[in-house]
């Protein structure tokens, strides 16, 4: 447990950062889930709708260095490669 106030405070703000951390990337998972429903869907429309949102979500969550960058590039250009694919065929 705690033995002084600079413990007690760092417990409190690691408490916030951690539920807000899992907020933001909780967000971005599901908008992903959105988008990668609609290609497995066929729906090219829906898709290129989603994706600016669900990239500019996954830019703003490695900003934040809630994920790593890498990963965010990563996870970016297999979600466009998908729309791109889609909406060639």
């Amino acid at each position: 447990m705690a033995n002084n106030q600079s413990t007690e405070k760092r417990i409190r703000q690691d408490v916030k950062r951690r539920e807000r951390n899992r907020s933001a990337r909780s967000e971005m998972r599901k908008s992903i889930k959105q988008l990668r429903g609609a290609v497995v869907a066929g729906d090219a429309q829906a898709a290129q709708e989603l994706l600016p949102g669900t990239l500019s979500l996954v830019d703003s969550t490695a900003r934040k260095s809630i994920i790593h960058r890498n990963m965010a590039a990563r996870t970016k250009s297999r979600l466009a490669r998908a729309v791109r694919a889609l909406s060639d065929s």
